[in-house]
């Protein structure tokens, strides 16, 4: 007969059982199971836009002037400051008016020699007639008079031009405004050397007023002159009309906008560089129709954009991408991607995974004093 095994001993038992209490604490424990979180739901649906298309812009006069001298010379004074309001004919600078002056007293006296000079070649020539008609001289000599006379009133009348345009230069040293309107800029100041033509001040001109605002490149197509716009003062006050005046050929090299003029209508325009909001009517989004999301709905993806949709299946969240448009206020605008009556979450994006199981959020409710309340 075969001899069975000797039972452990009670030191080998000990160790057995050790080891296998020490296998079952270093085991890890069975993950918890994640908790269902709750999601808020907006169904999704076409919408009616409501923002509006709106530029900044600055009110300006119709008709500005770079205001200069017609001659050269040294500012003396300048009366017109910023913003003063000016009157036709009002002294705006002056120059120092001496050389001109000593030029128009030279000019002066060539007339009065030239004067003179005609004067006797006329009191000449009726002697000469006087003698030809006595036979005395022959009718050669006094066709040689006439002659003399008529040079020396040639003389006599560039002697006059020039002083009358001497006379003019000395003038000119006066700058005066030729309408009324007021300063918007001052380029030049007392004591300074100016060229003949270099812009002193600038005068915006009593009259129509106008709202310059650039447009980008991809909205000017839109605008066309005599569009009718709205005007929004940046203060208080009501809304003004105007009308698309004029729209630049080009784009401005460093902005790549256009300036587009509007004219104001009405009889009370704002303050000559005051800041209003222009809201073309072209560009306006009156009875378009979207898909519109919050922006709390929206998750980053990459480059791209993506919402949770929910699928009341199975309970269950899925990533679908979508392209936004461009924002309507504070909702964004969804070009593509979701269609009306699609689900999806509203508010906490962030924490939520694909295919992970949700639960609906419903507002609480209770009832107090016979009244319902909604707990949110």
């Amino acid at each position: 007969m075969s001899s069975l095994p000797a039972p452990p001993s009670r030191k080998g038992l000990f160790w057995v059982c050790a080891a296998t209490f020490c296998l079952a604490a270093c085991s890890r424990p069975e993950p918890a199971p994640e908790p269902l979180r709750a999601v808020k739901l907006l169904t999704v649906g076409a919408n009616a836009l409501q923002a509006q298309q709106e530029y900044a812009g600055e009110v300006r006069a119709r008709t500005e002037s770079r205001l200069g001298f017609r001659v050269a010379g040294k500012i003396m004074q300048r009366p017109a400051e910023l913003g003063a309001h000016v009157r036709p004919g009002e002294l705006l600078a002056q120059l120092d008016p001496q050389d001109y002056q000593l030029a128009a007293q030279a000019a002066q006296a060539q007339v009065t020699a030239a004067q003179t000079q005609q004067e006797l070649a006329a009191a000449d020539y009726q002697r000469y007639a006087r003698l030809q008609a006595q036979n005395f001289i022959s009718g050669a000599e006094l066709e040689r008079r006439e002659t003399t006379l008529k040079a020396a009133q040639a003389t006599l009348a560039q002697s006059r031009a020039q002083a009358a345009a001497q006379s003019n230069q000395t003038g000119y040293t006066r700058l005066l405004a030729d309408v009324a309107g007021v300063i918007t800029a001052i380029e030049a100041e007392p004591g300074q050397v100016v060229t003949a033509g270099a812009p002193v001040l600038r005068l915006a001109h009593d009259g129509p007023r106008d709202v310059v605002f650039a447009a980008p490149e991809d909205k000017v197509s839109a605008l066309r002159t005599g569009q009718a716009v709205q005007v929004r003062p940046w203060v208080q006050g009501a809304l003004l009309q105007g009308r698309i005046r004029e729209v630049a050929a080009s784009a401005d090299p460093t902005t790549r906008t256009y300036a587009v003029k509007v004219a104001l209508e009405g009889a009370n325009p704002p303050a000559l560089g005051a800041t209003v909001y222009v809201l073309p009517q072209s560009l306006g989004r009156a009875g378009q129709t979207a898909i519109t999301l919050p922006t709390t709905a929206l998750l980053q993806q990459g480059n791209g954009t993506a919402v949770w949709v929910y699928d009341p299946a199975t309970s269950t969240v899925r990533l679908q991408k979508i392209e936004v448009a461009t924002a309507d206020g504070n909702a964004a605008v969804v070009a593509s991607g979701l269609t009306p009556g699609m689900q999806v979450v509203a508010t906490g994006v962030h924490v939520l995974s694909p295919g992970q199981k949700v639960t609906v959020y419903q507002p609480k409710t209770g009832v107090a004093n016979g009244v319902v309340s909604s707990q949110h």
